[in-house]
């Protein structure tokens, strides 16, 4: 079909304008876009729909949220439908708490917006040494997000105003410390046990499993046995690596980028000062801004009369710390390290200069420059080396784009190689064998890339040996494959696997031996109690739980206890049987008072989790939440 769409495009476009405007003439603008707009509904919320369009596209984004922060993880984890279910029940979550925030009429000032927005440390960073935000790269920060800069601060806005619905309950948690211990008290309850293990291990040198048992075990667990699917594969990547690499820089482009880049190239210039400084920070009253500079225009004029005592009135003067003991001396500094003021009137200066008086941010400065390191010009030869490398780092950042079109293009027209792309962009193609659907974990790189695995393993790409589309799998990094060698998913042969169905029907065996063993003394030791043989007495808790498994754990705790010794049997599962015999009861060691502090605040974040979501519950209720979908956990 793809072969016939690619040939017959003209036909195909107005094969579509025939089918397109029927349906416009007969549904209308408003059933058109009733049927683009998602489909049917999967769940109501305050009388509003969701529609399964709208949760496949959150599920979307969110399972790339998730591949982009755990590139390891299992790509069929993602496509669960316990995974669909939680991206539905966050969606729902959204929506009641945006109700919520409409009916209790919460909004977010521009003031508290703009507090959230400065006190946010990746922001923060983006400010320029003058204080002003770099609004490029604010706005690159947006963008990467899928928004705008208004775009940005909405969602921002939004978030506060869905934190007060919460806040009425998250930030009022409290439970008393009595009650809170009382609690622990019980949680953290000990018993005396003893426990006698009839573990798979100790019985399998017990079962012989005869030829007939393996072949009937394997006939009835042959999913147990099967080779999963592989492909041998051809592929391309396109990096700014691979674009740099067919970029050539010719001698005029150096020479010129030289000549106008050399003071840049050699290095900055460093001034080294001293300063005095009076403070009168800015929020200070006027009259004691005027004071300050009083005093500092004094001590200019002092300096102006004997220029070689400068240190000795620095430190008995200034008010900077830092620099005070050290006669004022600011070390050496380049532009961009010092508050303006004081860097202006540094750079404007002639070493061994004395200066007026600086008003600054933080009061008024009497600066001195006492040395100036120009940088020493470097030779073109000796700097070519690395401007050749920055100029095809840059050409390369500015072609890539283009390039990019090029090679998307490339592998979708001519898709059944990738030798003509290869050879238009000076690619090398790779080859990997043995590729799996879900990587080993020794696999790197696009190999372990979901997407890519996804599109290679496609039905265009395994069934036609087609190109996959370019996948972006990084920031400025694009791959392509196509399969050379594909064995689907088998059925191992008996032959190969009979040593392999040997142990697993030797351990089913051994844990049915160990099984029965074990419930058998159980009962003849709760006839019988004196005949019952025991290994020592151990002491078990939540806290301290000794590596004992979690069932044999549980069954001890949960006993009952109105008459003791009680024996209790555990069934381990493919492990085995456990037999417990639990002696006492043991109260809780009171613990230190900082543990105990820890552990009563750790209840209180439970019990106040517990709260919160009892809240959500009633405001779910009270927005009318139906979830018209099954939930996959209540399904059989």
């Amino acid at each position: 079909m793809f072969d016939f769409v690619r040939k017959h495009t003209k036909i195909m476009m107005f094969v579509m304008f025939l089918l397109i405007i029927p349906s416009f003439v007969l549904f209308g603008i408003d059933g058109y876009k009733r049927f683009s707009d998602g489909g049917s509904a999967v769940a109501h919320v305050a009388g509003h729909e969701i529609t399964q369009g709208e949760w496949d596209t959150a599920h979307k984004a969110e399972a790339e949220r998730l591949r982009a922060s755990m590139p390891n993880l299992d790509p069929k984890l993602l496509d669960s439908p316990e995974a669909r279910f939680a991206t539905l029940e966050k969606l729902i979550r959204e929506k009641v708490l945006a109700f919520a925030v409409e009916k209790s009429n919460f909004s977010t000032t521009d003031g508290r917006l703009a507090s959230e927005l400065q006190s946010n440390p990746t922001i923060a960073s983006l400010r320029q040494p003058d204080g002003k935000l770099d609004m490029d790269r604010y706005r690159q920060l947006a963008a990467s997000q899928g928004l705008t800069p208004e775009g940005f601060e909405a969602r921002v806005r939004n978030d506060l105003s869905v934190r007060q619905v919460e806040a009425g309950v998250a930030s009022t948690g409290f439970t008393p410390p009595g009650i809170a211990n009382v609690a622990l008290n019980a949680f953290f309850e000990k018993r005396e046990v003893q426990i006698a293990n009839f573990l798979t291990a100790d019985y399998l040198a017990k079962v012989a499993p005869t030829d007939a048992e393996l072949e009937a075990y394997y006939e009835k667990n042959k999913t147990q046995f099967q080779a999963p699917e592989q492909a041998t594969i051809e592929y391309l990547i396109l990096d700014i690596a691979s674009v740099k690499k067919s970029i050539v820089i010719n001698d005029a482009e150096l020479r010129s980028f030289y000549d106008q880049n050399v003071s840049k190239l050699s290095g900055i210039e460093e001034r080294r000062a001293s300063h005095i400084l009076i403070n009168a920070p800015k929020e200070a009253s006027s009259a004691d801004r005027q004071k300050a500079k009083a005093q500092a225009e004094d001590l200019l004029a002092g300096l102006r009369k004997a220029p070689d005592s400068f240190a000795e009135v620095a430190k008995k003067n200034s008010q900077d710390s830092a620099s005070a003991p050290k006669g004022g001396d600011l070390d050496y500094f380049s532009k961009g390290a010092m508050v303006k003021p004081v860097e202006d009137a540094v750079f404007s200066m002639n070493k061994g200069d004395l200066s007026g008086v600086v008003e600054s941010e933080f009061g008024f400065h009497i600066i001195k420059l006492t040395d100036v390191k120009k940088p020493v010009q470097r030779t073109f030869e000796e700097l070519r080396a690395g401007i050749e490398a920055d100029l095809k780092t840059q050409q390369s950042q500015k072609k890539y784009a283009e390039v990019a079109e090029s090679f998307t293009n490339g592998v979708y027209e001519q898709s059944d190689t990738l030798k003509p792309i290869a050879e238009k962009l000076k690619l090398e193609i790779k080859t990997a064998s043995g590729l799996k659907r879900t990587p080993d974990l020794s696999a790197s790189g696009v190999l372990a890339n979901p997407k890519f695995l996804s599109a290679i393993f496609s039905p265009d790409s395994v069934e036609k040996k087609r190109n996959t589309e370019a996948v972006e799998i990084a920031p400025n990094q694009l791959a392509a494959g196509r399969i050379v060698q594909y064995t689907p998913s088998r059925v191992i042969p008996f032959a190969d696997v009979k040593n392999e169905v040997r142990v697993q029907v030797a351990a089913v065996q051994a844990a049915e031996l160990s099984k029965k063993e074990g419930a058998e003394k159980l009962a003849l030791w709760k006839a019988s109690p004196s005949t019952a043989v025991m290994p020592t007495e151990v002491v078990l808790s939540r806290d301290k739980a000794l590596n004992t498994p979690i069932q044999v754990l549980n069954a001890a705790l949960h006993a009952d206890m109105t008459s003791l010794p009680v024996l209790v049997g555990v069934n381990l599962g493919n492990k085995g049987y456990a037999v417990v015999k639990i002696n006492k009861v043991l109260s809780r060691t009171p613990p230190e008072a900082a543990e105990n502090a820890q552990q009563i605040n750790q209840y209180a974040q439970m019990w106040t989790s517990a709260e919160n979501q009892a809240y959500y519950q009633q405001l779910k209720d009270f927005a009318k939440v139906q979830i018209l979908v099954p939930s996959p956990q209540k399904t059989k």
